[in-house]
């Protein structure tokens, strides 16, 4: 199997309802989100390609036109907009797009200067560019159940 990840980075505000009112998402906050997408293919193309990277910038386009410092709740036109509901959307949009997609992992950034090396850290390891990082607590991942 073939794959190919790409991320993506914007910046917006939500707030979640029916929790209880000192809790820190009950009230309207932001965060700097990272939309990572994983496709993925049995065999490349004739070109060489899961997907042609280039294609991909129209989600980049559908994230800065759509989300880019914009209120989630007015966005997504539901209250409950976790990063696991925003997962499942970018994952329904790109499903619609490339049948390749097999996950889509959406994640709050680290704050700078938190992080003083993987030994304090989980470790994931990136197939796509045998890259070795953090494991980031606040990441929620999507993948489709092909089990039913």
């Amino acid at each position: 199997m073939f794959r190919i990840t790409k991320e993506f980075h914007f910046s917006a505000s939500h707030q979640l309802t029916g929790l209880p009112a000192d809790h820190q998402c009950a009230r309207l906050h932001g965060h700097n989100y990272i939309v990572e997408v994983e496709l993925s293919a049995p065999d490349l193309d004739t070109h060489g390609f899961v997907r042609d990277y280039h294609e991909l910038a129209a989600l980049k386009h559908y994230i800065d036109d759509t989300f880019d410092h914009r209120h989630l709740n007015d966005v997504l036109g539901h209250e409950q907009t976790t990063a696991e509901r925003l997962a499942k959307h970018f994952f329904d949009w790109c499903h619609a797009r490339w049948p390749e997609i097999s996950a889509v992992r959406s994640a709050k950034h680290r704050r700078p200067g938190r992080n003083t090396g993987p030994e304090n850290h989980d470790e994931t390891r990136n197939e796509t560019c045998n890259e070795t990082r953090p494991r980031n607590p606040h990441q929620r991942d999507f993948r489709p159940d092909h089990s039913r």
